[in-house]
């Protein structure tokens, strides 16, 4: 029983939890501690809200007030919403603690005595008016990739490219709104390009095989690119102080203090247990298990950064795993903070009262384990009412019912068993060992469905034997029936307690049971006849379409607000007139990709091979930020044959394919609308 620490992604203190949130890193974290709880493990679950950083202060400038009461209006929310929809954090900390600035400046001091960080000066965007250096989302201006005239100087929200302060046309400053100078800084860095040299690259490439292949492949594309050094101070008045009497008005980056506050939480867990020293036996002890829960968007600090920190440090072990989950989105579309396109956890337990399990249930069946997927409210009403109603209510129900009727609530006695009965009985204690396989390797859907095959295996064993029909001709053998269902409801009542920590209490005081250990359970038999059951009470009910009908209606709102929001996309002004002779000079044919791949070292342009009818020929197009070369080929497109050969980053471009592009810089193929052959001409 190794001692195992458990963390799940701090959560950023500007906003509310949403189901994303919960789906990428909360509840699959939740399970796995849940049941190593149950099988007898030394486990403690850190998260935290991590109250630093850029989103944090433009969060207070929006809402008027200080970063602090930012924090603390939002800490108290999300803690709120992860207790009430029955995520068992051992702490739920907060960076903005006493015990968490001086974790993290010693982390640095530590780090910076070994001569591991270099130190460079370079030009950043400085703001005369507010006296500040700027901060990438500080910096607004049109991106050069979709001509959005408020991306931020990390990223185009609207396109989605990812950018830097320099990319931006007319960038200025969200403080002052007046253009930026550039001004000399100085920083601290961590030189990831040695450090991956010396030891992170092999590191990293002996996890294949053992991490999620989402998580590796992210890893290895990072590797593959070379790391380079990355600034560990910042020029902001909000956060940890860097510990140097030279870095006045510097503080740590934000990716570098926040993963210490799984340090800082789990001392101040221990301090709140009476024991100061004792987080050391999980972050300073060898023989431990260091596993961190997020969601995809942060691999590269959790696989690489951190664990590149951990070793500069010296005295704290390595993640054995990071069971990263990928997106989940929303009827359809990426979920959205800036937009309003999610489900807000706090919200959804408001409108949606005493069915935290449900969503759970939902979350896990649907989760985004390998790949994204996708909420819909419309799946999460059919599987409360096919599934968890219609299914596993439905059993406990009946049994219960049945078991009040026949025997005032008494469990009936076990007799001479055929070979249905033996079979549900095998599978009963069958399904355990499935369901911890899949938990510890981290399939929890799978995990989920051995559950639920257990629910349908009791299902169908009452309604295929029909006990209420055979009661007064045939007692003993309904006596056996029940008895068997009463111990597959035992057994679902204690395999759910991962999944559905709320469901698995009411069903256990109806069954009138304490919580089991895993092995207590596990293959034995947990009635005595005669045992007296609890009152009965339906399990699930159902949901109706009104209720379902609210929700998307509040997601419409937010789409139409979102549209009239939005600036009026205009279309491209008309071209001068051309003449009828020069149109019809263009030869323009209907082609077949046979080949796609990108150019070498550029964003845009990708090499096609295309069949037009006359010949094979090679065009090259800068289409390679709007398809990926695997998804086209095969399709027909229209092409200029007689277009001038050009060359392009030295491939020799044999005419030019037609795109028709929107005000919004989106691309789509020019193509006929049936198949047609190749070379046939364009009129």
């Amino acid at each position: 029983m190794k001692p195992t620490i458990v963390t799940a992604a701090l959560p950023y203190a500007n906003g509310p939890v949403h189901i994303g949130h919960l789906a990428g890193a909360y509840l699959p974290s939740d399970i796995y501690v849940r049941f190593l709880r149950m099988m007898n493990e030394d486990v403690v679950f850190i998260c935290g809200s991590d109250e630093h950083g850029v989103p944090i202060t433009l969060r207070a400038r929006k809402e008027g007030i200080t970063p602090q009461q930012v924090v603390d209006k939002y800490h108290s929310i999300i803690k709120k919403s992860f207790a009430d929809i029955g995520i068992s954090f051992d702490i739920y900390h907060r960076t903005s603690e006493k015990i968490h600035y001086e974790t993290a400046a010693d982390f640095f001091k530590v780090i910076y005595d070994k001569g591991i960080f270099t130190v460079a000066e370079s030009e950043q965007y400085y703001d005369e008016e507010a006296n500040t250096f700027l901060a990438d989302r500080y910096i607004t201006g049109t991106c050069p990739n979709c001509g959005n005239t408020n991306a931020y100087g990390d990223q185009c929200e609207k396109c989605g490219k990812s950018l830097s302060p320099d990319d931006l046309i007319n960038p200025h400053s969200q403080l002052s709104g007046k253009p930026p100078i550039k001004r000399k800084t100085k920083h601290w860095y961590l030189p990831l390009d040695k450090i991956q040299g010396e030891w992170l690259d092999t590191w990293i490439r002996s996890h294949e095989g053992d991490w999620k292949n989402n998580v590796f492949g992210q890893c290895k594309s990072w590797l593959d690119q070379g790391l380079q050094p990355r600034a560990v101070t910042r020029d902001l008045d909000w956060g940890v102080p860097v510990p140097l009497p030279e870095a006045k008005g510097k503080v740590l980056y934000v990716w570098f203090d926040a993963p210490i506050g799984y340090i800082s939480a789990t001392k101040a867990l221990f301090v709140e247990r009476n024991d100061p020293e004792g987080w050391k036996k999980y972050w300073q002890n060898k023989d431990a298990r260091l596993l961190h829960f997020i969601g995809k968007d942060n691999i590269v600090f959790h696989c690489i950064i951190f664990p590149a920190m951990l070793k500069a440090h010296g005295d704290f072990i390595l993640p054995e795993n990071v069971p990263s989950n990928e997106f989940l989105n929303l009827e359809g579309d990426k979920i959205s903070t800036s937009r309003n396109w999610a489900v807000w956890l706090h919200e959804y337990l408001e409108e949606f009262p005493n069915k935290q399990d449900v969503l759970r249930y939902v979350l896990c069946a649907t989760a985004p384990e390998n790949k994204d997927n996708d909420f819909t409210w419309k799946d999460f009403q059919a599987r409360n009412n096919n599934e968890l109603v219609a299914i596993l209510g439905n059993f406990i129900n009946r049994t219960l019912v049945l078991t009040q009727k026949y025997y005032e609530g008494k469990t009936p006695s076990m007799h001479e068993l055929n070979a249905e009965d033996k079979l549900c009985i095998q599978a009963m204690k069958a399904i355990p060992s499935k369901i911890k396989e899949n938990i510890l390797g981290y399939r929890f859907r799978d995990a989920l469905f051995e559950l639920m095959n257990l629910a349908r295996t009791g299902n169908k064993y009452l309604a295929d034997n029909e006990p209420w029909k055979i009661q007064a001709t045939d007692p003993k053998r309904v006596e056996t029936i029940l008895a068997v269902s009463l111990e597959i409801a035992a057994a679902l009542a204690n395999c759910m307690q991962p999944f559905l920590p709320f469901s698995s209490e009411k069903l256990l005081k109806m069954l009138n049971l304490k919580a089991s250990k895993w092995d207590d359970f596990h293959g034995k038999m947990l009635f005595k006849p005669g045992h007296q059951l609890g009152e009965a009470s339906l399990l699930f009910d159902k949901i109706e379409d009104e209720a379902i009908e609210f929700q998307i209606n509040k997601l419409n709102a937010s789409k139409a607000a979102n549209v009239a929001a939005a600036p009026v996309a205009q279309a491209h002004a008309a071209k001068p007139s051309t003449s009828f002779d020069d149109f019809s000079k263009m030869d323009i044919r209907v082609g077949t990709i046979l080949t796609a791949e990108r150019v070498p070292k550029t964003d845009k342009l990708m090499k096609l091979t295309i069949d037009t009818g006359i010949d094979q020929r090679t065009v090259v197009s800068g289409i390679a930020e709007h398809y990926k070369p695997e998804n086209i080929i095969g399709q027909q497109v229209t092409i200029l044959v007689n277009l001038e050969p050009r060359k392009i980053k030295g491939i020799e471009s044999q005419g030019m394919i037609l795109m028709a592009e929107n005000a919004n810089g989106e691309l789509a193929f020019v193509s006929p609308v049936k198949s047609m052959e190749n070379g046939a001409g364009v009129k």
